[in-house]
C-alpha cells in the first residue's frame, strides 16, 4: 500500500474561493504592467538581464505575492514598480498612470526597518504626513490613528531601539500607509524576524488589509508566507525573470493556522516547488567537499 498523500489538484477551488476569485476579477485593475524588461550593465560593458516581457494585472485590494528561486528578479520587480529602477523596456502603469519615479501613491516596506533612529514612533509616522504637506497638527492626529491600527498606541513616544523586531516592522507599515497610497509595496519584510514574530506579523497584517483600502505586492522567498497571505501568487522564472505562472490560492478567508494543515495548502506549496526547483531529484544534491575528518570519526 502506497503511503504517499494523495493530494487534490491544486487549481481545483471551493464554491466560496471561486466566487471570492470572481469578485477579484471584477474589481478595477490597480497595476498593470505591459512587457517590462529590466537590463543591467555589467562591469565589462555587457548587459544581464534581470527581467523580461513581464505582463501583470493586479486588481484593487488583492494581495499578490511574488516567489521565485534566488536570482528571478522579485526585488528588481517590486523596485521597479516603487520607481527606484527604470524600465529598460516596457511600462508599468498606477490606475492608468504610467509610473515614472518614486512616489506617495506608492508605500514602500523594505526588509530593513529603515526608521529613522533620532525620531520617536509617532514622529516616524508623522514624516510622510509633513512632507506632503500636513500641518503638525493634522500629521499627529493622522499619524496616532494609524500608531492605534497597528496596535502600538502604548509606544507611540519610543524610540526604535526601544522597540523589538516586529514591533518596528510595525511603525514601518504604519509609516508606508500613512499618505494612503493606493498600492504598499513590501519587499521581503518579515525575512529578519524568528519564526514565531514573523507568524505573528502575517497575521497583523491580514489585519490591517482587511481594514484598509490597499492593494498589497509581497515579495517573499518563503513559499508557506505567500500561500498564507495570497488571493494570488506570481512565480517568476531565474535567469532572467520571467511570468511562469500565477496561481489562484484555493484557500479561504479568513485564513487561520489550521489552513496550514489542508490538502488544499499541500497541494498548492507541491505545485510552486515544482515550478520553482523544476529539476529536483529524490535525493539531497551532494557537494564536492574534501574530507576532513579522522578515520572512524564518521557520522550519520
Amino acid at each position: 500500500m502506497s503511503s504517499k498523500l494523495e493530494l487534490p489538484d491544486y487549481r481545483e477551488q471551493s464554491p466560496e474561493v471561486a466566487k471570492r476569485m470572481a469578485d477579484l476579477k471584477a474589481r478595477p485593475v490597480e497595476l498593470q504592467v505591459n512587457k517590462l524588461t529590466k537590463q543591467f550593465r555589467t562591469p565589462n560593458g555587457g548587459t544581464v538581464t534581470a527581467l523580461k516581457e513581464i505582463d501583470l494585472q493586479v486588481h484593487r485590494r488583492e494581495l499578490m505575492c511574488v516567489l521565485g528561486a534566488s536570482g528571478c528578479g522579485k526585488s528588481t520587480f517590486v523596485r521597479t514598480v516603487a520607481g527606484l529602477e527604470t524600465p529598460t523596456e516596457g511600462e508599468i502603469l498606477l490606475r492608468g498612470n504610467p509610473i515614472t519615479g518614486p512616489g506617495p501613491d506608492r508605500g514602500m516596506v523594505f526588509q530593513g526597518y529603515t526608521l529613522f533612529p533620532w525620531l520617536n514612533v509617532k514622529r516616524n509616522v508623522m514624516f510622510g504626513l509633513e512632507m506632503c504637506g500636513s500641518s503638525p497638527i493634522e500629521a499627529e492626529s493622522q499619524a496616532l490613528q494609524w500608531i492605534d491600527l497597528v496596535g502600538l498606541s502604548k509606544f507611540a513616544n519610543a524610540y526604535p531601539h526601544q522597540l523589538s523586531g516586529g514591533m518596528k516592522q510595525r511603525v514601518a507599515i504604519a509609516r508606508a500607509l500613512a499618505n494612503q497610497p493606493p498600492v504598499l509595496l513590501m519587499d521581503e519584510p518579515y525575512g529578519a524576524l524568528d519564526p514565531q514574530t514573523r507568524a505573528q506579523m502575517q497575521s497583523y497584517l491580514l489585519q490591517i488589509w482587511q481594514n484598509v483600502d490597499v492593494t498589497i505586492l509581497f515579495i517573499t522567498h518563503d513559499l508557506d508566507e505567500a500561500i498564507f497571505l495570497s488571493d494570488r501568487i506570481l512565480v517568476l522564472s531565474p535567469n532572467p525573470g520571467q511570468v511562469k505562472e500565477i496561481i489562484e490560492v484555493p484557500l479561504p478567508h479568513p485564513r487561520t493556522s489550521e489552513l496550514f494543515l489542508t490538502p488544499e495548502f499541500f497541494a498548492t506549496k507541491q505545485r510552486i516547488e515544482e515550478l520553482i526547483h523544476p529539476n529536483k531529484s529524490g535525493t539531497d544534491d551532494k557537494l564536492p567537499m574534501l574530507k576532513l575528518t579522522k578515520v572512524g570519526d564518521e557520522v550519520v
